[in-house]
């Protein structure tokens, strides 16, 4: 089997695949192909898939930031009887892969506007900033969505700039916050959707001594410790490591039993990421085996009952 995924350079892709590799583990008999270019590349990663549509026949699970170029690649994969999930990204239309296993990325935003206005009083006034890491990608749109939709509610006083490109690679993001933060002296926050601003941002209050709200998603080790000490407020996790294991246990599953796949949207869910949990947090991190030990009960409930997780491919958000 197979697992495709956008970039070996950050955070988000690494627990993707980290994952893919503890469900073929779990497995036993499973040889998992993994593969990614080094940083994102569309046509890079399309070529991985093809080769993978040859070398990894019984199922490939997909993640891709640019799934519009899958369309056909998905189409003759699907026509010579090679499985396909798409993960974190939903299938372009047009595709015959029908199911996705990915979070709610509208729930994502919200939850980090949640932790975000308790950081902020009821009647506060001022800027807060906003970052896209990959404009025009709709999962992070979803999230900003869900982010500015809790701050306009909750705390109206406040004007929302952005979003702003603030680039997705490691140094070009450091650079494009940094240029972002020197343009915006007075905001209160600097808020992100994409994995490495809660790397960038707090990295940028250090060098500069200069104090702001500061939070994001996903979970890199450096934005781990930085809810740790403070000066990140939160991070909003989709749960990578947990669509990486389902997407490929499910087609272990219904590859050994000779079953079709599920078809639909697969919601393994979001975490917040703060002050009261974050040292649990850390402690999955810490490697693969913590990893593996922490969300076994969680992946087994899921898989046991596909109903409570499965929706419409439509309902995707």
């Amino acid at each position: 089997m197979g697992f495709v995924y956008a970039s070996t350079t950050q955070n988000p892709f690494q627990e993707m695949a980290l994952g893919a590799k503890a469900a073929a583990d779990v497995d036993g008999k499973v040889t998992l192909n993994s593969a990614a270019p080094t940083g994102v590349n569309g046509p890079a990663q399309v070529q991985l898939f093809q080769s993978a549509t040859r070398n990894s026949k019984d199922g490939i699970a997909l993640q891709s930031l640019a799934p519009d170029l899958f369309v056909r690649p998905l189409v003759r994969a699907a026509d010579t009887d090679v499985p396909t999930v798409a993960v974190d990204a939903a299938p372009p239309p047009g595709t015959k892969t029908k199911l996705f296993v990915g979070n709610s990325n509208t729930e994502v935003g919200r939850a980090l506007g949640t932790e975000f206005v308790k950081h902020v009083p009821a009647n506060a006034t001022g800027e807060v900033v906003i970052g896209n890491d990959i404009p025009g990608l709709g999962l992070l749109e979803q999230r900003i969505k869900g982010l500015t939709s809790v701050i306009a509610k909750e705390r109206p006083g406040l004007k929302i700039k952005g979003p702003l490109d603030s680039k997705s690679e490691p140094t070009d993001n450091y650079n494009a916050w940094n240029s972002i933060v020197k343009a915006n002296p007075n905001a209160i926050a600097f808020l992100g959707v994409g994995g490495q601003d809660g790397v960038s941002l707090p990295l940028i209050q250090k060098q500069t001594g200069r104090k702001f709200l500061a939070g994001s998603c996903d979970i890199d080790p450096a934005a781990l410790k930085a809810v740790k000490d403070g000066s990140l407020f939160a991070l909003s996790s989709p749960e990578h490591w947990l669509k990486g294991y389902v997407a490929l246990r499910l087609m272990t599953q219904h590859r050994r039993a000779g079953t079709k796949l599920p078809e639909g949207w697969w919601n393994p869910g979001t975490l917040v990421v703060n002050s009261a949990n974050i040292d649990q947090v850390m402690q999955r991190q810490v490697d693969a085996k913590s990893r593996a030990a922490y969300f076994r009960a969680i992946a087994d409930k899921q898989l046991a009952n596909p109903g409570t997780y499965l929706k419409p491919l439509s309902q995707a958000d």
